[in-house]
């Protein structure tokens, strides 16, 4: 299979509630709405986030940046307005979490200096 990106996605119940979380998380707002009820962002090569309007599954939904600097990206998102949680040490670097306003959660990820 030939694969040219990725999505990670978000089921919320409120898009106007979630795109303005996910502008603070992100730095900026969304890149482009392809249809009613889904917003995404591009920030990456071939990678993004998308936000889809879904009652039924919101709050299940599960998304992991890599960061890597966790101080800089507590700093940033700090400065928008939102707080990450506590650092945490594991066996392939040090994660974080916060959630979105309907439960999903994500993750931030701070890969070792030294990649095996």
């Amino acid at each position: 299979m030939n694969i040219q990106g990725l999505y990670a996605a978000a089921a919320v119940t409120d898009m106007e509630r979630a795109e303005a979380f996910y502008t603070a998380l992100l730095g900026r707002g969304p890149d482009d709405r392809p249809m009613d009820g889904l917003i995404q962002w591009r920030p990456f090569d071939n990678a993004g986030i998308q936000l889809f309007a879904d009652t039924d599954n919101a709050g299940h939904s599960s998304i992991t940046i890599v960061a890597p600097d966790m101080a800089a990206a507590r700093r940033e998102l700090s400065s928008n307005g939102l707080d990450l949680g506590d650092d945490v040490q594991g066996d392939f670097g040090v994660i974080a979490q916060i959630s979105d306003p309907d439960g999903n959660r994500i993750t931030l990820a701070e890969p070792p200096r030294e990649m095996p």
